[in-house]
């Protein structure tokens, strides 16, 4: 895989964290705690953006906490769930996965290109 496919997945995982974090701290050293985990999570996306197209990044990182949050909140905080929310999730994972697979065309595109 990829050094930056990893900073994608690391500052994904930083994001639900830190999401998580907003729910349950209640102390002041919590906050710094989650004041932390931003200032990493925001390196990791830096570095993932170094490599990869920047819409894609923060399309997979405003996704994955989109669809992380609403889970957290059903599964851990009594929230709900309903049709309605179930439908725009799944739209927002094929919009992610579209781009993706969007820009692993243009980059075959380019290596193609390239290649002549």
């Amino acid at each position: 895989m990829n050094k930056s496919w990893m900073y994608v997945i690391l500052t994904c995982l930083a994001e639900l964290v830190w999401v998580y974090g907003f729910n349950t701290a209640s102390l002041w050293w919590h906050w710094v705690l989650i004041i932390g985990v931003i200032i990493i999570d925001f390196y990791f996306l830096a570095k993932a953006c170094e490599k990869l197209p920047t819409g894609t990044v923060y399309a997979i990182f405003a996704g994955v906490g989109t669809v992380g949050a609403t889970a957290m909140d059903v599964y851990l905080f009594g929230g709900s769930m309903n049709i309605g929310k179930t439908l725009f999730i799944a739209l927002i994972m094929l919009g992610v996965i579209g781009l993706k697979l969007a820009d692993n065309k243009e980059e075959a595109g380019k290596d193609m290109k390239g290649a002549a």
